[in-house]
């Protein structure tokens, strides 16, 4: 049950940010989106975070317990949401914070986030698969 609220916030929420979130930095002068996207990022990392950490123990734990392909699977596309998490996503947000290029950063995020958000989805509907 666990592996399903996880998944389950955490698609909820990558959606939120695709359709809404990001693209709502396109509305913001630069000025106040600098301003604004530090609190964001602030704020979201307190929601996002604690979900990311619970999501990957209780798929850990889950392969453990009991290995399967598809908790393999699943297991390397979480892993896979995390690098693209810190090693595309995270810079992206630091060059809005240094107001840097901001209307394509804004356009790159969007675009790196597509991969985040079908990956969440794929994960989260994973689950719903029936193991015989």
């Amino acid at each position: 049950m666990a592996l399903l609220l996880f998944d389950f916030g955490l698609v909820v929420l990558i959606w939120m940010v695709q359709l809404i979130v990001y693209p709502g930095f396109g509305y913001y002068d630069e000025q106040r989106l600098r301003s604004w996207h530090k609190k964001y990022t602030t704020y979201i990392t307190v929601i996002v975070m604690p979900l990311m950490i619970g999501q990957v123990v209780t798929h850990l734990t889950d392969i453990i317990e009991a290995f399967t392909l598809l908790k393999l699977i699943t297991a390397i596309m979480i892993l896979v949401i995390w690098l693209i998490t810190f090693l595309y996503a995270v810079p992206l947000h630091r060059k809005i914070d240094k107001g840097k290029d901001i209307d394509q950063t804004i356009l790159s995020l969007l675009r790196i986030n597509w991969y985040r958000t079908i990956l969440w989805t794929l994960v989260f509907c994973l689950q719903l698969v029936p193991v015989s």
